[in-house]
Parts: C-alpha cells; structure tokens; sequence
C-alpha cells in the first residue's frame, strides 16, 4: 500500500512540475478564495448561536438586522468568491490539458515505425485526448473541491469544537469505520479505471479502421458483424464503469452511516444538557448546524478516492507514452552533403524474426537514375525506409555523399528527399495546405509547381481553387489526382533526391501519361531512386538493380541486363512476352 501511495504521489508530483508549475500564481489566488469560500459555513453556523439565543429565546428584536445583514453578506461572499475560483480553476484545468495533448502528439511523432506498428491511431487518439481530459479536471476537483471541503471542515469542526468538545468526539465516534473501505476501494478503482482506459483505446480503434475502412465494410456486408464487435467493447466499458460506480459510491454511503451514528450520539448526549439548562439552545443549534454542513463536504470527499484513482490511472498511461524514447536519434552533422551519391554496403536488416535484407550493396549515382526491380518482399520499400531513417539497418553501412546517414541530423537528412509513393498521403485540407505542408507560400513557384505536376490542369476549373477541400484522405479527387498533387509538393521542396515508390503503378492510362511526364520533368538533375512493378516506366533508367531476397542478383542498364538474359529478361518476359 505504501509503495502505491508513494507511486501516486510522484505521478502528481511530476505533474505538477510539468504543467501545473508555471500557473503557481493563478493557483494561489485560487487558494486565497476557496479559503475565504470554505470559512464561510463555519461562520454561519456559528452565526446561529445569537440568532437563536438573543432573537428568538431572548426577544432582541434589534439584534435580528445585524445577524440577518451578517448572513446574508456570508452568502454574497460565498457566491463572489465561488464563480472567481471556479474561473480561475478551469482555466488552469484547460491549459494544462492542452499542453498536455500537444506535448503528447509532438512526442508521439518522435517515435520509430516499430512504435506505430504496435500501436493503432485509434489507441493513441485516445491516449492523446481521453486521458488528458481524464486528468483535465483533477486538478480542478482537488484544489477547488477538495481545498474548499477541507477548509470547510476545518472551519465548522472549529466551531463545534468551540461549542463543545465533548459533542465533536460523539459525532466523530465511527470516522474509524472508514479508513479501510477506503483503503480496498482506491485499489479496486485504479485496476479498474485502467481497463477501461485500455477497452476505450480498443473503442477508438475500432471506430477508425470502420471509418476509414467503411468502403470495404460495404462491399462485404459487414455492417452487422463490425456493428457487433463495437458493440462488445462498449459493453465491456459500462460494465466497468456501473461497477466503479458501485464501487465508488461505498465511501459517501459509509460516509452517511458514520454521520447518523454521530447524530445520534450527540442528541443523546447534548439533548439532557440543552433540557437540563446546562447549554443553550443557541449553542445546540450551532453544533447542530455546523455538523449538518460538514455533512455534503465530508461525502465529496469521500468520493475523491475514485476521482484520485481515475487520475492516477490516465497520468501512468500518459507519462508511459512520454518516458518512451525513439531508437532512431538525430547526428551531429546538420551541413548538407556536397554529394548526393547514395551507397549500400552488406546492409541486413530484420522485422522481428524476419530477414528483409541480407547483405544489400550498390550505389545510386548522383544526378542519375536508379530503379530497384525485384519481386514483392524483395526489399524495395525497405530501402527507401532506410535511406529516410525511418529504420536503421541492423548491420552494414549507409552512406550519402560519403557520409554515414546516422550522423546527420535527422532534419538535415530529411530534407534531401522528396517523396512520391503509390498512396499519396493527403489531408483533409485544401488542396493548397496539401502541397504547401506548412511552408511558407510563394505564389509564383507554387503556381509554377502545380503547372508542372499538371495539377493546374484540374484545379483551374474548380470555383474556389487552390482553397478546395481534398476531403478525408483525399477522397473529393481521383486516384491520379492524387498523385499529382503529391508531385506538386515535391517540385514545391526541390530536394536534391527523388524517391519514387511505384508511383504510377495504380493509375489508369491516361492518369498514367500525365504522371508520368510530371515525373520525368521532376527528375531532371536529380538522383533519383524508383521502384517500378511496371518494368517499361524505368527503361530508361541509368541502373536498374535486381533484387531478389534481400540482396542484389543483377545491375545494369536494360539493355545490358536483356544481353546477359537472367533474372530482369525473365521478368520483362514474364510481364511483356518480350525474348
């Protein structure tokens, strides 16, 4: 138990020096109000004394103007000092978890492929958003509800203590009773909160891929069957929470029982003193009233426990995506190379237990074109993850213009490439945000960019341009469409390397032509890498490298490699019939 607790504290402890730190002054103030807030319910019970001992037992009628004002100031205190805490409280609520979101995404981008290979968008979408709202008003709750139930307690145990300390104790005769319920409901909350912040993950991924997937979903009638497996998750996440809500509730209930037995102990107690005249009804009606509005407070407090498990819950899964490091660093070398010659040596890399490159070699010539041909899992693709580090091979050694890829910095290397892939990544923005990608707007080179890329051809006649939505993923525009703003964007960076990643390969003939001529007017000039299943798209290419396997089989031009008739004649063969 110690070991949890000590666990807990220093979840929040870092919180608070992550987030909360820099608001330390606008939690202050807050403070300074909910102690004024709180103080109030222990001066109006202790109000009710001269009220009922000099207005109505004693009959001063003057005094009912100023006990009345005094009241009534006690409660227009109370309100100004609640709506300024409140504000103060969710602003700072809001602004942690804010950064919070943003913190996590620009974390979450750090990571390796590996990482997103393991984790689905929908688990981290509600990593990104579920848990940080989770935590969002925690802070809030305790500070602000917690802070004001605390001094107000303080403040009316205050005043019954002053009553008569012999009426506290009866009240608080069965306080024991609770420590441990209290102690097994905050486990049974933790555990609990955090399967059902793993079974929402599940409930957001699977509300994405039948999104994204709802096409697919159609076409093979799935509707009731993905219809049903939604349906479980959210049913295992009521489960859990009715039951935490069961659970949670155990601590107020228990809450009301020690409060009755305290109520009881008092009237048997107080009650023969009022009656015998040793105490007034004035100092009876104070204690009374002081305990009956420590009751409220005492129940919020007592349902804290949920709320500070739940927390504890999300802030483990929040700080467990912030502690993970990418394998994948940044080099010290942020110049750009002078030479754009790319070379593989006796590369091997695996995935998982799977080898995908077995002592790769060759060298893509700068200002040239090479094409990497082979069958499917032959390790094209993995190249060009290699050559933009989104891997690092497990042994050999890559180099650009001389220079291994691990020494520079990740941003310098990046930049040297721009990429065209068979799936044009797109946003849903306007088709000028999605060639732009977040760099500054030069209308003459983004015109002439689209002009090249022959977006204009298709853009020009729309009403609104550039500003025209391209929709989710890209779906308001065809597949060649697609592919063409994805070369726009490319003109648009003019990096000194081209990598094309079968990008006519799903395109119709005429979509083909088009991306194609933008294709070869791109690279131009350029060291260009392509991979083609179409083999007459890199007929003219400087090389083409054969892979097959993990290795290179054969590199030559076509018409050198036609001569020696191996591996590339028999796939030309095989596609074309040519001998």
């Amino acid at each position: 138990m110690a070991e949890k607790l000590q666990v807990t504290a220093n979840l929040f402890s870092r919180m608070w020096r992550d987030y909360l730190n820099p608001y330390w002054p606008r939690i202050a103030l807050a403070l300074v109000f909910l102690i004024v807030e709180g103080s109030t319910l222990g001066l109006l019970s202790w109000m009710l004394k001269p009220l009922f001992d000099r207005v109505f037992v004693g009959g001063d009628a003057d005094a009912i103007w100023w006990v009345g004002g005094a009241i009534f100031g006690l409660f227009l205190i109370r309100a100004a000092t609640f709506v300024i805490n409140r504000s103060l409280m969710t602003s700072v609520s809001l602004a942690v978890s804010t950064t919070m979101q943003t913190d996590m995404l620009r974390h979450i981008m750090t990571l390796d492929g590996s990482f997103f290979q393991k984790n689905p968008p929908g688990a981290m979408i509600e990593r990104v958003q579920g848990d940080s709202i989770a935590v969002q008003g925690v802070w809030s709750t305790f500070i602000s509800g917690a802070g004001r139930d605390v001094v107000s307690l303080v403040s009316l145990f205050g005043v019954a203590i002053a009553v008569d300390p012999e009426w506290t104790m009866a009240a608080l005769i069965g306080a024991p009773l609770l420590i441990l319920p209290m102690v097994m409901v905050q486990r049974y909350i933790r555990r609990k909160m955090r399967q059902n912040r793993q079974n929402a993950s599940q409930r957001a991924t699977r509300l994405d891929e039948v999104l994204h997937g709802i096409n697919a979903v159609k076409l093979n009638r799935m509707e009731e069957y993905q219809t049903s497996r939604f349906g479980d998750i959210v049913g295992r996440i009521r489960q859990g929470q009715i039951k935490m809500s069961a659970i949670g509730a155990t601590i107020p209930a228990l809450v009301d029982v020690v409060t009755g037995l305290g109520f009881m102990g008092v009237l048997w107690l107080g009650g023969a003193e009022v009656m015998s005249g040793e105490r007034t009804v004035g100092d009876f009606m104070s204690f009374f009233t002081a305990m009956a509005l420590a009751f409220q407070p005492l129940r919020r407090l007592g349902s804290l426990a949920g709320t500070w498990q739940t927390a504890a819950a999300s802030l483990e899964r929040i700080y467990e995506i912030l502690d993970m490091r990418p394998s994948i660093v940044s080099g010290p070398r942020r110049e750009p190379p002078s030479d754009t010659t790319i070379r593989l040596q006796d590369v091997c890399l695996s995935y998982d237990d799977h080898p995908v490159l077995n002592g790769l070699s060759f060298v893509a010539e700068a200002g040239k074109t090479t094409a990497l041909v082979g069958p499917s899992g032959a390790g094209k693709s993995t190249v060009f993850n290699l050559l933009t580090r989104m891997v690092d091979p497990a042994s050999g050694v890559i180099t650009l213009g001389g220079v291994p890829l691990s020494d520079f910095d990740l941003s310098t290397l990046r930049d040297q490439y721009s990429t065209v892939s068979q799936e044009a990544a797109l946003f849903d923005e306007t088709l000028r945000e999605n060639i732009l990608l977040g760099h500054p707007e030069d209308e003459a080179r983004l015109r002439a960019a689209t002009k090249a890329a022959h977006v204009a051809d298709f853009v020009d006649p729309l009403p609104n341009g550039l500003d025209t939505p391209a929709g989710p993923r890209g779906s308001a525009l065809s597949g060649g469409q697609r592919q063409r703003v994805a070369i726009a964007r490319a003109i648009l960076r003019n990096a000194p390397i081209l990598l094309l990643d079968e990008a006519t390969s799903a395109l119709d003939a005429q979509s083909e032509r088009m991306v194609q001529e933008a294709l070869d007017g791109l690279s131009v000039g350029r060291t260009t890498l392509v991979i083609a299943h179409r083999l007459s798209t890199i007929r003219q290419a400087d090389k083409i490298v054969v892979l097959e396997a993990g290795r290179v089989v054969e590199e030559g031009n076509h018409d050198q490699l036609m001569a020696n008739g191996g591996a590339y004649a028999a796939l030309v063969k095989l596609q074309f019939g040519e001998e």
